[in-house]
């Protein structure tokens, strides 16, 4: 499929007004992916867990003025209060869309917006929230052409969403997703993420995850500039080859239930991105005093327990830890015990593998 296939024919249908509301989830990358191309197209493929929790759900309300606008029309609410901070990102991302979705034009919108995690925290908040607001735009172009199937529709959204934050491509579907294009993968592609279409053994598809926010402020180093120092970095090539690689590794172990082997790469794919970040340049640290703390803590734990709890981590402090299922009790009365203290206020969430974004009605 190339991008030219998203441009659509004119509409059939005219709607005058109209409200929407979607709830998308957030995803935790497996394999991460680190650098990207012009348009938003990865550098690497990468492979997520949808979540269920963290989430965001935003409300699309749409009027169509009386002539096309020469700039587009919009206001942003986070949490029912007005956040003019929003805006550039959303006009960025509607001129990056608007040859795909012509009649952005043609209409006011009111974008209103809620996370159930705190924003720019590094639980992605950007990928939800591009997702969710992605999902109501094709849902607006649903009712003017509704002839579009559903492959289609969950095509485009992802494609639409990745324009506003790469990751995002990663939570229209679930449980797992993988965006970027690989040899050993059917249908994979960069334009747009894809439901994982190999087998996966039963221990992964109720996986848990808990956040554990250790800083919920703002990331010193926003992800879209870390990104682009990877341009010229002295070990890209390698690390592009590797996470190729790993997916390959990911193949087998979802198979077979190796949940050891799943360790030995999720946890080795979160320290290699922040291995990348400490040897760019300009060079940068992301992960707090308390992130190691954690890290040391879980090494323990799963060495003395013999459960099979481990880490990942995305572009940020806070610590996603990953467990399976039947082991659920024992590992979260550790994560209160021993990991509380280190989060933020003591909070943390408790999440699980999701089935990917929802309308509501």
């Amino acid at each position: 499929m190339t991008e030219k296939e998203f441009i659509p024919s004119p509409y059939t249908k005219s709607v005058s007004s109209g409200k929407t509301t979607y709830k998308s989830p957030s995803n935790i990358a497996l394999v991460k992916y680190w650098g990207k191309k012009k348009n938003q197209i990865p550098a690497n493929p990468s492979i997520s867990f949808t979540l269920s929790e963290c989430a965001t759900v935003t409300t699309l309300s749409y009027t169509k003025l009386d002539t096309p606008s020469a700039i587009f029309s919009f206001d942003v609410s986070l949490d029912g209060k007005k956040e003019e901070g929003f805006k550039p990102k959303i006009k960025t991302f509607f001129e990056r869309v608007y040859q795909y979705l012509p009649f952005l034009k043609d209409y006011h919108f009111e974008i209103e917006t809620s996370n159930s995690f705190p924003h720019s925290s590094g639980i992605a908040s950007s990928a939800s929230g591009m997702s969710a607001l992605a999902l109501c735009l094709m849902e607006i172009e649903r009712n003017l052409n509704p002839m579009m199937t559903a492959e289609f529709f969950n095509q485009k959204a992802s494609f639409l969403a990745r324009l506003g934050s790469g990751s995002a491509a990663r939570s229209i579907k679930g449980s797992l997703v993988q965006w970027g294009e690989h040899e050993d993968i059917d249908a994979s592609s960069d334009l747009y993420g894809v439901e994982y279409p190999h087998k996966v053994h039963p221990v992964f598809q109720n996986y848990c995850d808990t956040i554990l926010l250790v800083d919920k402020g703002q990331k010193q180093v926003s992800s879209t500039v870390g990104h682009d120092l990877m341009h010229g970095h002295p070990f890209a090539e390698q690390r592009f080859n590797q996470a190729h690689e790993n997916l390959l590794k990911l193949q087998s172990i979802f198979e077979t239930g190796d949940i050891d082997e799943f360790i030995g790469i999720v946890e080795s794919e979160a320290l290699t991105l922040h291995a990348m970040m400490m040897t760019s340049r300009p060079y940068f640290i992301l992960m707090k005093p308390n992130t190691l703390e954690i890290i040391n803590k879980i090494w323990a734990f799963r060495e003395t327990s013999k459960t099979h709890v481990c880490f990942t981590l995305d572009a940020g402090a806070n610590v996603h830890v990953l467990y399976p299922e039947n082991e659920k009790v024992e590992v979260e009365q550790f994560i209160k015990d021993e990991l509380a203290q280190f989060c933020q206020n003591g909070q943390f969430i408790n999440d699980h593998v999701g089935k990917g974004a929802q309308k509501i009605n």
